[in-house]
């Protein structure tokens, strides 16, 4: 009787769960997205579908640059970053206005974790604005909330040992 009434506690709990997952998905942000790994691959995917994950990669690899500590490392990283999305025909490049390009080629000059502040701001907004309204339209989106959505699998494994576990005490009994 009393594993009964365990499993169906925890079934409770497991609906709670879920529900507590699709209203986080579903008001979510793209702050809230970009700081969970599942909702960073789902919307790096997004982006690539639309031939833009560059900003995704840019911004990521600008939170990766803020870490930083020696003074070697920054100026390593901030040219890299530079090479590979701002500077003009550079592979990769993103989409910035003259002034950010100029302030931030500026700020290499002598490099700190803040140099790609402005442009990391503007390719945010970018993506807030255009890329993620369309994201929570899509498909990807759609199979992200669907994945938080479903019951985690070790809540069954926790019932059975439960169950078990009050099998076992009312067999020593």
């Amino acid at each position: 009787m009393n594993a009964i009434c365990e499993t169906t506690s925890d079934d409770l709990h497991e609906r709670k769960m879920q529900s507590t997952n699709e209203t986080r998905l579903q008001g979510q942000s793209l702050e809230t997205l970009l700081s969970q790994r599942s909702g960073q691959t789902a919307f790096w995917d997004f982006l690539k579908s639309e031939f833009c994950e560059e900003n995704l990669d840019f911004w990521l690899a600008c939170e990766e640059f803020k870490t930083l500590n020696s003074p070697e490392q920054l100026t390593r990283k901030a040219t890299s970053i530079y090479e590979e999305f701002i500077r003009i025909e550079s592979p990769r490049e993103i989409n910035l206005d003259f002034y950010t390009r100029d302030i931030t080629a500026q700020n290499l000059q002598q490099p700190s974790p803040s140099c790609f502040s402005e442009a990391q701001r503007k390719i945010y907004s970018l993506m807030e604005n255009d890329s993620f309204p369309r994201f929570i339209q899509s498909d990807q989106y759609k199979d992200l909330f669907d994945a938080a959505s479903r019951p985690r699998s070790f809540g069954k494994h926790r019932r059975a040992f439960k169950m078990k576990s009050t099998v076992d005490l009312m067999q020593h009994d």
